[in-house]
């Protein structure tokens, strides 16, 4: 079963990169519907607070970086890879929320795939490595990848989008870490994203910078407010 067995770790503490599992190389999962999916199959958002519930459930803790009440509650329509119209729910920061529901407005209008959109839960950081994920979101209470100051996940003000296909490189190493087959970009696949493309443009609208143009690390999943 996909996810079932944790990876080695490699020396760096991340899982040893190998060879992506056949069922993943060319992805196509289809989508758990956590939320009612849009009732005419239109576009359809909503902005509010973040429930009680929903904060506890996610990775909020008293020592983030910021306050529930600078955060938001997005509800989003989005294509799954199935073909079909879901509505994912993310975290993002207030300031940006009204911007953000209008990128993936744009990427709801182009088909743009998304294999799921929640809220990543607080067991989810300490869990062992699996590296098969590909959850777009945002708000993640955690630090830089190889740093210790914050993340702008932890501030809401970036989204990964479908990072199994679009998978963050440095070096040798690879994220998730059975995306390996991903870092070929010449191989087109539903989902990934390109210099340029559609996705690129919708968050280039709103003045958010995207990773996969760093030279290194090279982070194709990863769009942000704050330039990091």
């Amino acid at each position: 079963m996909v996810g079932a067995t944790p990876l080695p770790l490699g020396p760096d503490g991340f899982g040893k990169v190998l060879p992506t599992p056949a069922a993943l190389v060319n992805r196509s999962l289809p989508t758990k519907d956590l939320l009612p999916p849009p009732v005419d199959g239109r576009y359809a958002a909503t902005v509010a607070e973040v429930p009680d519930v929903v904060l506890r459930r996610s990775t909020w803790q008293s020592g983030c970086p910021v306050q529930p009440a600078q955060l938001r509650y997005l509800t989003m329509s989005f294509w799954g890879f199935d073909g079909k119209a879901h509505t994912g729910e993310m975290i993002v920061n207030a300031r940006v929320a009204v911007e953000v529901t209008k990128v993936f407005g744009q990427l709801f209008a182009q088909h743009f795939p998304l294999e799921e959109m929640r809220v990543t839960a607080l067991p989810e950081l300490s869990a062992p490595p699996t590296g098969d994920g590909n959850n777009t979101g945002s708000f993640v209470c955690r630090a830089v990848r190889t740093a210790t100051n914050w993340s702008a996940h932890a501030y809401g003000l970036a989204v990964d989008v479908n990072p199994f296909c679009n998978p963050y490189t440095k070096g040798k190493l690879v994220l998730p870490e059975l995306a390996s087959s991903y870092v070929d970009r010449g191989d087109r696949r539903a989902g990934m994203v390109y210099p340029g493309d559609g996705v690129v443009r919708a968050f280039a609208g709103i003045g958010w910078t995207w990773g996969g143009g760093w030279s290194s690390p090279v982070d194709r999943q990863h769009f942000t407010a704050t330039g990091g």
